[in-house]
């Protein structure tokens, strides 16, 4: 999602850009437009959610709506304006007031930035800068280098009720051949990737590197030497390392740090854990008989999506609603969480992870969400996923209850805001201090 903030100048004045959905994405390098499976790069935008303010006071989008009925607000081609009466002059001919221009701010993008899965463990690859003040050059082909050697052992799949989730991660003592799932890491066996979610080999990174060249996506292999290595939290929790250094093209890395001698480092030390909570107040309710895969973007990382919530028919299950300021930035940019809907009865193992063209599974799921929560508050969204899927749709409606303002809802394979149709998808704002549900019928 993106949140756009609009600022009003005064008592008398309400400046406001109009709620929009954006959800265009934004091919790098110029690489063609193509299929999902294809080998380029997208930034994914979600829709734009507008903050309307008054003397520094947020003014709900339903009391704006109200205001223009009522007539104290009058919409002037983008911008609504209160109306309030003239200063009072003491000259015979009245003067009206000014009125006053319109200023706007904004909160950047929450962008989510996918690759596909690669075909093989040998992918193009930038070349590596020299200084950080050189400008970065762009990527050319070249050649992986040999991967390390394996660890000895392969690490088995620990028990699912082992693991403390708040406990702190010991940087440097556990060897990468252990999955860390006694410290809350959930291991993820459908990928190939000995628990891990998403595997990325820095063969030219060192610790104070300002950005990383080289990137090589591992395919089928486990945590190795001179890697970082992503993994999946419990349901309320997401991923908290990440080092400071990203891809100097735009590439997120996430991870713990899988160093020279074989050793798991936080990325990101100043958390001490490896999962963290949200902002929490926010779930899926699933009221089929049958369960929900719903798959989050590993982000920052492989950016595939392999992050697992098994919705069984029945159930209510936190959602992890990331908050900005505490949460992953993209060149700057605060960012929220993004997942993928798939059809009712699907696994977490066909779903969770790069599909196929046609499978309306994986990232060719019919239907995104978006959460997040801003010092404006937390907004929710659901949208199409398009391009990448024009005609996929859920065999189940979505709907945003609970303390919200607004009505969004996809019912019959069609998005509604307020029950009006809005094709790009709509958005809903949490009360403050409220819960709100994403409830599957």
């Amino acid at each position: 999602m993106k949140f756009s903030r609009i600022a009003l100048l005064s008592a008398a004045s309400l400046a406001a850009a109009q709620p929009q959905h954006n959800h265009a994405r934004l091919h790098k390098k110029g690489t063609p437009v193509e299929a999902r499976d294809a080998a380029y790069t997208t930034v994914v935008a979600g829709p734009v959610v507008t903050i309307y303010e008054l003397n520094g006071a947020t003014i709900s989008y339903d009391d704006v709506q109200e205001g223009i009925k009522s007539g104290k607000y009058v919409l002037i081609g983008d911008t609504l304006q209160s109306v309030a009466p003239p200063a009072p002059s003491t000259s015979a001919e009245p003067v009206p007031s000014p009125t006053p221009e319109p200023t706007t701010s904004a909160v950047k993008a929450a962008l989510f930035a996918e690759k596909p899965k690669p075909t093989t463990s040998e992918t193009p690859e930038p070349e590596p800068t020299t200084s950080s003040s050189t400008p970065v050059a762009e990527p050319t082909s070249s050649k992986e280098a040999p991967a390390p050697s394996p660890p000895a052992s392969k690490p088995s799949k620990p028990s699912s009720d082992e693991g403390d989730v708040d406990a702190e991660f010991p940087s440097g003592t556990i060897p990468c051949s252990t999955f860390p799932s006694a410290y809350g890491a959930v291991y993820v066996d459908w990928l190939g990737l000995d628990g891990w979610i998403g595997v990325q080999k820095t063969p030219k990174y060192s610790a104070g590197s300002m950005s990383i060249a080289e990137i090589h996506t591992a395919v089928d292999e486990g945590c190795q030497e001179n890697s970082f290595c992503s993994y999946a939290c419990p349901p309320g929790y997401q991923k908290s390392q990440w080092p400071s250094a990203q891809g100097n093209t735009g590439q997120s890395i996430g991870g713990l740090y899988c160093n020279s001698n074989g050793m798991l480092e936080l990325s990101r030390p100043s958390y001490k854990t490896i999962c963290q909570k949200g902002a929490g107040g926010v779930s899926v309710k699933n009221k089929l008989s049958k369960n929900v895969a719903v798959c989050r973007t590993d982000y920052p990382g492989s950016e595939s999506e392999t992050v697992p919530l098994d919705c069984a028919g029945g159930a209510t299950l936190p959602v992890t609603n990331p908050i900005a300021k505490e949460y992953y930035e993209w060149e700057g940019a605060a960012t929220s969480a993004q997942y993928y809907i798939n059809p009712s009865g699907a696994s977490v193992s066909d779903a969770c992870k790069w599909g196929e063209a046609g499978s309306n599974m994986g990232n060719w799921a019919p239907v995104n969400m978006g959460v997040g929560t801003t010092d404006f508050g937390t907004f929710l969204s659901i949208f199409p996923n398009h391009p990448t899927n024009m005609d996929g749709t859920l065999d189940f409606n979505i709907e945003i209850t609970g303390d919200v303002t607004g009505k969004c809802e996809y019912k019959n394979k069609q998005f509604y805001t307020n029950g009006l149709p809005t094709p790009t998808g709509c958005t809903a704002g949490v009360k403050k201090g409220g819960d709100a549900v994403f409830e599957f019928s």
